[in-house]
This record gives C-alpha cells, structure tokens and sequence, in this order.
C-alpha cells in the first residue's frame, strides 16, 4: 500500500484486508484494490508492481482493456521467507459506482509503518461484496451490524439509509425499523421487505432476506457469464 502511494498510483483498496479495517474480522493475504483505469494511471501502477517484484499469475493479460472490460488481474509477489502475496485489481465490478465517485466517497485511515491509505467507503465496499461467494454474505451481514452497533445513538440519514437499506438479521432489521420508522417507511419503495420489518414480522423479513441474496447471487452469476467465457478463450490460446 506505501508502495502504491509512493508512486502515485490512484486506488481504493477493498475485499478481505478493507473489511479488517472496518472492523469485520476476515483473513486475508490477498490485497484487491479498485483502480482508476486511465494509460497515466496504469503506468504508475506498473512502476509500483515493478518495484514490489510482482508477476501476473492468471489470465487475463496485464493491458489496460481487459481492466476496462471489468476483468481482475492478479499478481503474486514475495519469497518464502516474506511470505508470498497476491494483488489483484479492478476497475469495474457490477453495480458499483464508477471510480471518480468510488474516490470522492472514500475513506482516508492512518496506519501504523504505512501511513495514510485510500479505503473504499463501507457503503460502495458492501455493494462490492454482493456476490455470488458464499463467503461474502456473512462478510456483508458483520460489516453492517459493526457500523450499526458503534453509531445507531450517533444516527443520521446517511447511516439510516444504510442500515435500513443494508441491515441482514431478523431481528436487527425489525429493530431499526421500529425505532427509525419513520425512515424506514421512506425506504419501503427501495427495499419492500422493511414494510415486513416495520409489521415486526420475522418469517417473512427472513424470506425477504433470502429472495434478495439470492437475486443478487444469480444476477452475479449472469454479470461474470461473458467475462468468464473470455478466461477461458485466454487459457486455451484463443483470446477475443
């Protein structure tokens, strides 16, 4: 992360190792960055990569088109006496903002040995996790409930809209929506389901909870279709 701050390079980091940082405990060694994907921009990524030693390990290719298709490129860099880590980075992922607001959204932390890093905003880095994964939900549900738990006496309508919009337990969501019910009606067009959690009725809030994950897993699946076809092209020789 100095590395990438050094040479300039214009990324919001996110995944495992931003989930930590948001209080969510996750293990991760990879480091997924979402990058602005202009030539300048991908120039100085290349510099940093350089600079840390780091190899493309998958296809696609390292080229500023597959970036702007919505491809992942990784890399792998380190030995076994440092450990070996990956990056992978991205450009446009589904449902997510394009980067220029990703940016103007983020949030700035200091870090001990590292200094400042460029974080994607809990917001946009729940959207991000709306995945087809099974490990993403639980993910999505803790980061949720962490910012809930330390600012709901601190709430204002940002946060609101976040919780109501976003909240994942039963229970939890029946709760917000009892005490902020009057946001919660404001909601109902946007998320259906907080009119069940407004009748405090837990079954079908769990079935709303369902429909919606798995709504998102299938329209994930549907979003990687095309661009998985294309990997596949790469690894057998045939690229579009």
């Amino acid at each position: 992360l100095s590395t990438m701050r050094t040479h300039g390079v214009q990324s919001l980091l996110m995944g495992g190792q931003a989930c930590v940082l948001y209080g969510a405990a996750e293990f991760s060694r990879d480091t997924d960055l979402a990058l602005l994907a202009s030539a300048d921009n991908f120039v100085r990524l290349s510099s940093a990569l350089d600079e840390l030693g780091a190899r493309v390990i998958a296809v696609p290719p390292f080229k500023l088109e597959y970036i702007k298709r919505g491809h992942a490129i990784h890399f792998a860099y380190g030995d076994r006496e440092t450990g070996r880590m990956r990056i992978d980075v991205m450009a446009q992922m589904r449902n997510v903002a394009p980067f220029p607001e990703l940016w103007e959204r983020r949030t700035t932390l200091t870090l001990p040995e590292t200094g400042e890093v460029e974080v994607m905003s809990l917001p946009d880095l729940v959207t991000a996790k709306k995945t087809q994964r099974d490990k993403d939900w639980p993910m999505i549900r803790r980061l949720v409930e962490v910012n809930y738990f330390a600012f709901r006496s601190e709430a204002t309508d940002p946060r609101l809209d976040f919780w109501l919009g976003e909240l994942r337990t039963p229970s939890l969501l029946i709760e917000a929506a009892t005490i902020f019910g009057e946001r919660a009606r404001a909601l109902t067009q946007s998320r259906p389901l907080l009119r069940d959690a407004l009748d405090s009725n837990t079954d079908a809030v769990s079935a709303g909870l369902s429909t919606e994950e798995n709504t998102e897993r299938q329209a994930d699946r549907e979003y990687w279709a095309p661009l998985r076809a294309e990997l596949e092209a790469f690894r057998h020789g045939h690229p579009g």
